[in-house]
């Protein structure tokens, strides 16, 4: 009965969590259509609330499939490996993202104004949500409750 609990509990966390970070994103995203913008173009005000948004979808899809497995079995290297890939684009995604401020971006220069999202920081974002999708699906192909990885056969060669 606990289990159920601790398993209905992460679902709903999950679904939360989920919700939150699809309105902060689409609102980062939108926020000129919807007159929310600050500055003009993309400042660093929309891209943290876009970063804290995948934060939170990324922690949320990490919950939901940990919720569908069972409680009692253990983690597989696989598994680790995905939660370390999905953690490492995150990580990607925020240097990324705030590359101007901590001055390791292309537009540093005296000659900008301030700093704004360039087209190599939209490509780095997407090599990181990349990486994050890459992690989430090496998490939910390993093994959980099975004997071998879902995505062990993909990888076997049969010749029967």
């Amino acid at each position: 009965m606990r289990k159920d609990l601790v398993t209905q509990l992460e679902v709903i966390f999950s679904l939360i969590l989920a919700v939150l970070g699809m309105v902060l994103s689409l609102i980062s995203l939108g926020a000129e259509i919807m007159g929310l913008d600050l500055t003009p173009g993309f400042g660093m005000v929309q891209m943290f609330q876009l970063l804290i948004g995948l934060t939170l979808l990324t922690i949320a899809g990490f919950l939901r499939i940990h919720s569908l497995r069972s409680a009692d079995t253990p983690r597989s290297l696989q598994a680790d490996v995905g939660i370390r890939m999905g953690a490492t684009g995150l990580v990607f995604a925020y240097v990324s993202g705030v590359s101007d401020l901590i001055g390791i971006g292309t537009h540093v220069d005296p000659s900008f104004d301030r700093p704004f999202v360039g087209p190599i920081q939209l490509g780095g974002l997407l090599i990181g949500v990349l990486i994050i999708t890459a992690g989430l699906l090496l998490y939910m192909t390993s093994r959980g409750s099975r004997q071998t990885s879902s995505l062990e056969s993909l990888l076997k060669n049969d010749k029967a």
